[in-house]
């Protein structure tokens, strides 16, 4: 971790892991890996199994963990069984189909990951943390996901989520009303140059982590107290959602 020139909280993800002999020596943390995959997309049909780069796209998400050393488990919750056959497959645990109450347009993330930390600390015992890897993010590094744990474990077990620079900075946002546009925010500088805005940053998919008393005591990946993992590569904040988003990632595939 660094402090950047603008004194904003700036964390590597280029360092080798374990990187130091303090490292290789530190308490290797349970940490539970949880991918959520639907078998039903309405924007992207079966997004889950379509081939990118020669492996159906949740194999991505599978292979970035398998082998991280506080990495305990890696478990597949979906409602297809052929996503479970696929993650099966790929080495990842998938111990039921998720019940149909869970496999909804409106069934949250947090309702997912509770039904899934619930039952392996009841099969297999207690995990320090949750890491939720959506699917939709492949190209995610093994080095990111090895700094969101270091950064959990060094500051206390807080949450960590990943964020990236955003595209569009919100001192540059209008809201829309009519014919009429108004700075979205108070301090807008339509004036200045993008060079002399703040850093602007925006929840990237790529990473969640949380200990799972944060996550049941508040019902959410976020809290007041979470801590950024700053993915600054363009690639590994792609979040596939739409098919122009497939292909902004097939072209980062093909160089």
């Amino acid at each position: 971790m660094e402090i950047g020139e603008d004194n904003c909280l700036c964390f590597s993800n280029s360092i080798p892991y374990p990187a130091t002999k303090h490292e290789a020596l530190r308490p290797i943390v349970k940490i539970l890996a949880l991918i959520p995959a639907r078998g039903g997309s309405k924007r992207v049909p079966g997004k889950n199994l379509r081939r990118l780069g020669g492996k159906p796209l949740i194999v991505w998400s599978i292979e970035v963990v398998k082998g991280v050393p506080d990495i305990c488990d890696i478990v597949v919750s979906t409602d297809s069984q052929d996503i479970a056959s696929v993650a099966r497959d790929y080495g990842a645990l998938v111990p039921w189909l998720r019940p149909a109450e869970l496999a909804t347009d409106t069934a949250s993330s947090v309702d997912v990951a509770l039904h899934a930390l619930d039952w392996y600390e009841h099969e297999k015992g207690a995990v320090d943390g949750l890491l939720l890897l959506q699917p939709t993010s492949p190209f995610r590094s093994r080095e990111s996901v090895k700094s969101g744990l270091e950064i959990f474990q060094r500051n206390g077990l807080r949450p960590v989520v990943a964020v990236a620079l955003a595209a569009s900075h919100p001192m540059w946002c209008f809201k829309v009303e009519g014919m009429t546009m108004t700075p979205f925010l108070e301090e807008a500088a339509l004036g200045l140059r993008s060079q002399e805005l703040p850093p602007a940053y925006v929840v990237s998919g790529a990473f969640y982590l949380i200990a799972p008393t944060d996550l049941r005591r508040g019902l959410s990946f976020y809290s007041d107290e979470m801590a950024p993992l700053i993915i600054n590569s363009p690639a590994e904040s792609i979040d596939i959602d739409t098919e122009w988003d497939w292909k902004i990632a097939e072209a980062v595939i093909h160089g």
